[in-house]
């Protein structure tokens, strides 16, 4: 079911496109085009900003009101009351805490959806909280489109009330930024930012709108994008970068003489839409599979190929394959610092490496490739299957699946399960055997984010979202929103930290003012617990500004406050499988927090700038590697 979503949001992105591709044909040929309905009717800047977006097929809207914007607010207002009139859905406009959880909401929208989330904010402090979640977007590639109301065109620079230097401001963290400073320009500028968001390597996309700009009257054409030639013609030149034959055989001829083969595949992989052509190669191949924080999902990792993931805090039997393969595929992944924090000791075995982006940038950027391809995901593994079927062409790789099997049996996940504290492994494991790796799960950043991405399967793309580059405190709960009104009908829990929800923590009345049924879980150990785990660690316990047992958050109450019907805590280990049952049966949004043991840390840990023979287990896992002369990493390089 999820595949068929996934292709519906791929094949609604390429329809745009194509139709933007033929729409410049017509353009150059003369040829009759079919007019838009509203071509040459008066409209204001608000309403052709709206009249755009619901052109782009947006369904929903994230954003805060204010002064500047308010036209554009009025307009979704009218929009959405003669739609209801006329039977046309609706644009619902979701108002959260503050602009950061909008952020954060678009992003979960996007994510879960593989559509490209919206938006809508006020001037000043308005576009300025909207910051962290565009940067949060941009490291991730998620697409979505921020639309900033922006003081008169007059006032620009005159430090005017409400006023930020929004494309300064934002020119350093999106993809790209616009001002519109000509009315004539806005309707092709805010349908020119869908194109830049969706395409290519996906990303946010910023467009600052002065308040008279939202208040002229002008023609809407229904049509048109801005001249951006060196982006298409760089966007054409990798759609059009189809692998040879001779390439082609030139991978098979590596995959040939390889006996330890393995995929290291990223968020790019979801990304593209190519999570099936990845399956299919694998699987046909015998390919072992493991996967990036961001690439969970990307292959099912209940499949007896997936080694689930790999990294620093990635499965010790991952990384032992990593140093183990001895032809390394990289796929949409980009070999950054939480995964190959040594890249000189990175996949030490591998004779070759392959690297498939769509980025040119990443191909070299850390790790150098043998064999490398830019060009669009899912059509280039297709390529190769196509090439494979007509050559005929097989492989063996039995003893490896061997040897893959016995790492994974030896060195898999494990904890002290005879513990009287309830560990937060054994939560979410019990969690995961309930939701059978079918469910969507957000987290915020830090332990409880590690736990989640080790111990929860996930048996499609798009079931999970977490801030991985940025590592965003506070963005599990409203990614979590975010991603229920995506897929309304699917299960969404945010598994998330006593002090990471804090960051966001009044987007819970967000969530039961529009009444989404998503299971909120807070694993409590009273402090910043990956802060605490590290200083533990390298600062000899020493307990600077993590430790927060003496705070007076009671977050049941707080829950309670905030319209959760159902809000209880856990705090006994025997209760952990009924009351979890319960938790996630519950047909409202749910909030449970559940007592951790304070002291519980996230293994297994490769230090950063470490290579993975460096890898740290604890008592419970196994670890082939002597770790008695461990080396601390550099100072410089924590975190």
């Amino acid at each position: 079911m999820q595949n068929n979503f996934v292709n519906t949001a791929t094949l609604h992105s390429e329809k745009l496109m194509l139709m933007e591709l033929i729409a410049h044909e017509l353009e150059a040929t003369g040829t009759q085009k079919i007019a838009h309905p509203l071509a040459g009717k008066t409209l204001t800047g608000a309403d052709t900003i709206v009249q755009v977006l619901a052109d782009e097929g947006v369904d929903t809207i994230f954003g805060y009101s204010g002064g500047a914007i308010l036209p554009t607010y009025d307009a979704v207002f009218r929009f959405n009351s003669e739609n209801q009139r006329d039977g046309v859905e609706p644009m619902p406009l979701i108002v959260p805490a503050n602009e950061q959880g909008a952020g954060f909401m678009a992003a979960g929208y996007a994510r879960a959806s593989g559509k490209v989330g919206v938006v809508m904010v006020t001037s000043g402090p308005g576009a300025t909280n909207c910051v962290t979640p565009v940067r949060d977007c941009a490291a991730d590639s998620i697409p979505i489109v921020v639309i900033c109301g922006q003081v008169p065109t007059a006032a620009i620079g005159t430090d005017a009330f409400q006023e930020a230097p929004v494309t300064s401001i934002m020119g350093s963290v999106a993809k790209h930024v616009f001002l519109v400073t000509d009315p004539l320009q806005l309707e092709v500028t805010v349908r020119t930012a869908f194109e830049i968001a969706r395409t290519g390597r996906p990303g946010p996309v910023v467009i600052d709108i002065p308040k008279d700009i939202q208040n002229w009257s002008g023609p809407y054409r229904g049509e048109g994008l801005m001249p951006i030639r060196g982006y298409r013609k760089r966007l054409v030149s990798i759609q059009e970068n189809a692998l040879s034959d001779a390439k082609c055989q030139s991978f098979f001829d590596l995959l040939g003489a390889a006996k330890r083969p393995l995929i290291y595949a990223g968020g790019g992989v979801i990304n593209a839409g190519a999570s099936e052509a990845l399956r299919s190669l694998a699987i046909e191949f015998g390919i072992p599979v493991t996967t990036t924080l961001m690439g969970l999902g990307c292959f099912d990792t209940t499949h007896p190929l997936a080694l689930h993931m790999l990294g620093m805090h990635g499965l010790a039997s991952a990384n032992f394959a990593v140093d183990d393969c001895d032809f390394l595929i990289a796929v949409g992944a980009r070999f950054d610092d939480r995964v190959a924090g040594n890249p000189s000791k990175f996949a030490p075995s591998a004779k070759q490496v392959a690297h498939f982006d769509i980025d040119p940038s990443e191909i070299h950027k850390v790790k150098p490739a043998d064999w490398h391809h830019v060009g669009l995901l899912a059509e280039s593994l297709e390529q190769l299957l196509s090439y494979a079927h007509k050559q005929k062409l097989s492989s063996d790789f039995a003893q490896w699946h061997r040897e893959i099997a016995e790492l994974k049996r030896t060195y898999g996940l494990n904890y002290d399960r005879d513990s009287e504290a309830i560990q937060p492994y054994y939560v979410i494991e019990t969690m995961n055997k309930i939701t059978k790796g079918e469910a969507i799960v957000s987290t915020g950043v830090g332990q409880h984010q590690m736990w989640a991405a080790q111990y929860c399967d996930f048996r499609e793309p798009r079931l999970w979202m977490t801030s991985g580059s940025m590592g965003t405190m506070g963005f599990g709960l409203p990614a979590a929103i975010g991603a229920q009104f995506a897929r309304p009908n699917k299960l969404v829990i945010d598994i998330d930290g006593d002090a990471s929800i804090r960051m966001n923590l009044g987007e819970l009345e967000t969530a039961t003012t529009y009444g989404l049924p998503i299971k909120v879980i807070v694993l409590n150990n009273f402090g910043d617990g990956m802060v605490m785990q590290w200083q533990r660690l390298f600062h000899m316990g020493r307990l600077s500004g993590s430790d927060k047992s003496l705070r007076k958050k009671n977050f049941i109450k707080a829950a309670e406050a905030d319209g959760f019907e159902y809000a209880k805590r856990l705090d006994t280990k025997a209760d952990v499988p009924r009351v979890l049952e319960e938790f996630l049966a519950f047909p409202g949004p749910a909030f449970l927090e559940v007592i951790i043991d304070p002291e519980a840390n996230v293994y297994p840990m490769v230090g950063p700038g470490l290579p993975y023979r460096e890898i740290v287990t604890g008592k419970f896992i196994a670890n082939r590697y002597d770790t008695t002369e461990r080396t601390d990493p550099d100072s410089s390089e924590m975190f």
